[in-house]
């Protein structure tokens, strides 16, 4: 990403009323705030309206900005609350859906093409998706969006401990799952080579 200081003036310009400074905010942030919730949502249909929820609710919170603190943590701030309030969101219209199915007055959805964006995942990708939620997190902040354990920590609100376990154990779920794998395959083509 760019200066640090370079975003906290930007937004101090938005502050001021500049739409310029906020087009060269947006334009400074918007990869890796869609490449974050793109991974986070997974649903290729609601992560345009989840960013667009995130840069209106930036806009009208830039107010609550400590200019003294970096500007990205904040964002990512923004950007895990809007993430939050989509899931729920989403599993309570799950649940009314489910409620209606029994009922027997909602048609069946049509999942194909979300089976089609399943399927162009690359299998680490794929890993990472059945991560639960919270380990998930912090693996895409960190390794696909480089923050710093610090800087994950002041986006979630949760302690660098907390930052640092859930990382060791997103990492160790990963390893298990690839050396499972592995010896799977080892044990089939054994199997195949007899």
């Amino acid at each position: 990403m760019n200066n640090p200081s370079e975003e906290s003036q930007l937004a101090a310009l938005v502050l001021a009323g500049s739409r310029e400074a906020y087009s060269q905010l947006y334009e400074k942030t918007i990869t890796e705030v869609y490449r974050t919730v793109r991974f986070l949502v997974g649903e290729s249909s609601d992560t345009d309206d989840v960013v667009q929820e995130i840069y209106i609710q930036a806009y009208r919170s830039l107010g609550q900005y400590d200019a003294a603190r970096p500007f990205r943590p904040w964002l990512m701030g923004v950007v895990m609350r809007q993430i939050r309030a989509y899931r729920r969101k989403r599993w309570n219209h799950i649940r009314l859906i489910k409620k209606a199915q029994q009922s027997g007055s909602v048609a069946d959805h049509d999942f194909s093409g979300e089976v089609a964006d399943r399927l162009s995942y690359r299998p680490l990708i794929a890993s990472v998706e059945r991560l639960p939620y919270k380990l998930k997190q912090v693996v895409i902040l960190h390794y696909l969006n480089e923050y710093s354990q610090d800087e994950i920590a002041d986006a979630l609100g949760i302690p660098l401990g907390t930052v640092k376990s859930r990382i060791h154990a997103a990492l160790r779920k990963l390893r298990s799952k690839r050396s499972s794998e592995i010896l799977l395959r080892g044990k089939v083509e054994d199997l195949h080579e007899a």
